[in-house]
């Protein structure tokens, strides 16, 4: 006898215990189907369909299990009409403690009867007292493997959902775009709300199982080619700022894209790519979350590869011909120049020189470039060529 066996109390009852009970069986059993039907309030319209006649299946089931258990020594129940009585009651969306509640009612009704029957069949007292314990161990098991059903029924509702919500995503970010009235059935099929806005957090493979499990639960998440493609509903909501920086953290990353229709989450995606584009380039730095609306420039740059390298070598071109270290100062020179609008302090601050050192560089800069440092759409030319090669 295996040693897991040896602990039912069910194993030292006499075989005579069986006699007592049998030929009530039938009345006990429609004594818990009424008192369930009483106690237990969302069983109280009656237990009709598959699952009322599940139920009372398994009572009559349990008893006659119960007493061929004493009666051949202790073998196991057969587990498979509870653990399908547990995946009822989650497909019924009911919570598990209604079934429980069921079975507690059922133990405490067959302890009352076969109690009285053992007392009138002359049992002695420390059979019925082993009789009442063996009763509540065998409602334990009963309840186990119900619980073993549900949380199966849980799992694969779980994972039905999920790879609804899967798809939700690949449709929601498919370019061109899917047909809306497509993507409102596949939500609907995956529970999720379609919101007013959404935006796209993508995040490189490696970042997937660190930052996926700290997004907020409204968001969907999905493989979409070589990123992971994270839905983020709501996004412009005050609280959403802070919930993306904390998933992703300071020392990971993770490209977000700008705030749109639900109908325009391509677009999105689109921008936070690009973005991790960026990052992988090292135009910016990989920290946190990087947002697109921060990088537009760059990102207006980078729409247009050639054009922009066409913009860097008429822009500065000026700079072509100076020995690499000239070349090199002068250019961090006028990008700080640039930023700081012409004031020579702030310049000589950025570049940690003395303003003296600074004046002499930006001589140098009007030298080769001429009057044109002096116009405004020039140096808006400038910036965006420095910017285009990373240098601001």
């Amino acid at each position: 006898m295996a040693s897991s066996e040896i602990l039912r109390p069910w194993h030292e009852l006499p075989p005579g215990v069986v006699d007592v009970l049998r030929p009530e069986l039938p009345g006990v059993a429609r004594e818990i189907i009424d008192a369930v039907r009483v106690e237990v309030p969302p069983y109280a319209r009656g237990l009709t369909g598959p699952f009322g006649r599940g139920l009372v299946a398994g009572v009559e089931q349990a008893l006659r299990q119960f007493v061929d258990g004493i009666e051949a020594g202790g073998r196991m129940p057969r587990a498979r009409v509870y653990v399908d009585l547990g995946r009822g009651e989650m497909r019924a969306g009911r919570s598990l403690d209604t079934l429980l509640s069921a079975y507690r009612v059922g133990a405490r009704v067959a302890w009352r009867r076969f109690a009285a029957l053992g007392a009138e069949a002359g049992l002695p007292p420390a059979t019925l007292f082993e009789l009442a314990e063996s009763i509540f161990v065998y409602i334990d098991e009963l309840s186990a493997k119900s619980a073993e059903g549900y949380a199966l029924e849980q799992s694969a509702a779980a994972g039905e959902r999920s790879a609804r919500r899967q798809r939700l995503v690949r449709l929601l970010v498919r370019d061109p775009p899917a047909d809306p009235i497509d993507v409102e059935d596949v939500a609907r099929e995956a529970e999720w709300r379609l919101p007013e806005t959404v935006a796209v957090l993508a995040l490189p493979e490696e970042e997937r199982a660190r930052v996926v499990p700290r997004l907020p639960a409204d968001a969907i998440v999905e493989q979409v080619g070589e990123v992971v493609v994270a839905i983020v509903p709501d996004p412009l909501r005050s609280d959403r700022r802070q919930q993306l920086d904390r998933a992703v953290g300071v020392r990971h990353h993770a490209a977000l894209g700008p705030a749109v229709s639900w109908r325009d989450a391509a677009l999105s995606l689109a921008r936070a790519r690009a973005v991790l584009a960026l990052v992988a380039e090292g135009t910016i730095e990989p920290r946190g979350v990087v947002r697109a609306e921060d990088h537009a420039a760059a990102l207006l740059l980078r729409s247009d590869r050639r054009l922009a390298q066409e913009l860097v070598r008429a822009r500065l071109a000026p700079l072509e011909a100076l020995p690499d270290s000239t070349r090199a100062r002068l250019t961090e020179t006028l990008g700080a120049w640039l930023e700081a609008q012409g004031r020579l302090q702030v310049v000589a601050e950025r570049l940690h020189v003395h303003p003296q050192t600074a004046r002499y560089r930006l001589g140098q800069l009007r030298e080769l470039f001429g009057p044109s440092l002096e116009e405004p759409s020039a140096r808006f030319e400038l910036e965006l060529a420095l910017r285009a090669e990373g240098l601001l």
